[in-house]
């Protein structure tokens, strides 16, 4: 992946009385060969780039089946799954039951790059999770040096 193919920032806008939200211009490009739409964590939506998501559901196939952690995962990303394209306008259809789970009941959403994905956003939910991270940034590196960062 290239460097100019990394998803990053925050966008903010509206979730249409039909469930479409538009995707930034910048993201098009990248989600232009297709798309999944699913559940994430934290209790937002992820749009992830079809190579992306054929990288992520490979993992989770390769996951033991033995391990009920692994199984539940599994099934939480894969049966909140959607193949997802752009419209003319580019906007993505959120169906009903994502729209339910992240929280989107109309009004402003916000699109964030997670870098090899796309976040959707409750603004709802999205400002108290930012300004958390904004007000401890010192509890963010104490984890991020465990991870080697």
């Amino acid at each position: 992946m290239d460097r100019q193919s990394f998803l990053t920032g925050e966008f903010r806008h509206a979730l249409d009385d039909r469930g479409r939200i538009a995707v930034p211009v910048r993201f098009r490009p990248r989600l232009a060969q297709g798309a999944t739409l699913s559940r994430w964590l934290d209790g937002c939506l992820a749009i992830f780039p079809a190579e992306t998501w054929e990288e992520l559901a490979v993992k989770l196939q390769g996951l033991p089946t033995t391990n009920a952690a692994a199984r539940q995962f599994g099934r939480f990303m894969s049966s909140g799954a959607v193949e997802v394209e752009l419209d003319r306008q580019g906007r993505v259809l959120v169906p009903g039951y994502l729209r339910e789970y992240a929280g989107l009941n109309g009004g402003e959403v916000v699109v964030v790059g997670a870098l090899n994905r796309l976040e959707i956003w409750s603004a709802d939910k999205w400002q108290p999770y930012r300004t958390g991270i904004e007000e401890r940034p010192e509890a963010l590196a104490e984890h991020l040096a465990d991870l080697g960062i």
